[in-house]
């Protein structure tokens, strides 16, 4: 009873988050507010994707039959499948919009009688790294394509991307995609220009030109620096020929004094 409880408290607490509560066809057929850039279709391939899912299948169910006889339980479930497969395919809605891609399912469970499945995806442009149109040999016999969504980051196995199948013309939506993706990241770089050319004109400096004086300062700095060291070097000299003075006259003293 307390997982029970979790559960439904779980619930309302997700419907408590959604902006607007809607249910049953009006939550598939509500619109979002941001417009509509480019909507994906599916029912051009409708049958062909109908035939290629029975087919596969049927694929499934032959070894199980050899194997179990849950096989034939599988091939008389066909029906149903067909049944199934046509209702999702018809729910399914794919459009793009200027922030995110926008991807709705409703089809019914395995038993229709119990009710129906509803899945709704939003994918941010910013996060996707690329648009993969994919089509393995059996698709291609029954003309059926595979969209697949790449994401940003962390590179992941293709079974966590968003996969969806019977889209009809899949490369017309990868191209309005990454036309949008381009058009971003232009908007953002013609943002970033302008503040740019507002800051205050700052020329790049090393540390060492920010800590010495402005180059009017060295120039007069220089000759004065110059003369000290010019008045230095004339003591210096003015010393030495004392010292030579001193050491003649007393080599002339003791001369002298050793002639008497």
């Amino acid at each position: 009873m307390g997982t029970r409880d979790e559960v439904v408290e779980i619930e309302s607490l997700e419907r408590s988050l959604l902006p607007e509560s809607v249910t049953g066809e009006d939550e598939t057929a509500a619109d979002d507010d941001e417009p509509v850039l480019y909507t994906a279709s599916f029912s051009e391939t409708e049958e062909d994707f109908v035939k290629y899912q029975t087919a596969l299948w049927v694929l499934y169910s032959l070894p199980l039959i050899l194997a179990f006889f849950f096989g034939l339980f599988m091939l008389l479930y066909i029906p149903i499948r067909r049944y199934i497969l046509r209702k999702d395919i018809r729910s399914r809605k794919l459009y793009l919009t200027p922030n995110s891609i926008v991807y709705k399912v409703r089809r019914p469970v395995p038993i229709p009688c119990f009710g129906v499945l509803q899945k709704e995806k939003h994918v941010l442009l910013p996060s996707v790294a690329d648009v993969v149109v994919e089509q393995d040999y059996l698709q291609s016999r029954f003309g059926v394509y595979s969209l697949r969504i790449e994401n940003v980051g962390v590179r992941r196995p293709p079974s966590d991307d968003v996969q969806i199948q019977g889209i009809a013309n899949p490369n017309a939506f990868r191209k309005a995609v990454l036309t949008r993706l381009s058009n971003m990241r232009t908007e953002v770089f013609s943002r970033q220009v302008p503040t740019i050319e507002d800051t205050p004109n700052l020329r790049i400096q090393s540390p060492a030109a920010w800590l010495s004086p402005p180059r009017s300062l060295r120039h007069d700095a220089i000759p004065h620096s110059g003369d000290l060291a010019l008045l230095q070097k004339l003591e210096e000299v003015g010393s030495s020929v004392k010292r030579v003075q001193s050491l003649i006259e007393e080599q002339h003293s003791q001369a002298s004094e050793t002639a008497d």
